[in-house]
């Protein structure tokens, strides 16, 4: 049976970003996740997840179509 929900730390395995740019994205509820436990871990659910790197591809095809895409480090 496939995992059904992911850590954070999951996640910024997955996207390859540190664990304070997956909090953040948590936090604002652009990586919609829930909260588990007595201490209130985060679990993002391995769908949302994906779900959440197809907006991505979308909304920057759609800056590229525009001619807004701007070159990040």
């Amino acid at each position: 049976m496939a995992t059904r929900f992911l850590t954070l730390a999951d996640v910024t395995e997955v996207l390859n970003i540190s664990s304070a740019q997956a909090y953040a994205l948590v936090r604002s509820g652009e990586l919609p996740a829930i909260q588990v436990g007595g201490r209130g871990q985060w679990r993002v659910e391995a769908t949302v997840l994906e779900e959440y790197i197809q907006r991505m591809y979308a909304q920057t095809r759609a800056r590229i179509d525009a001619g807004t895409l701007e070159e990040r480090g």
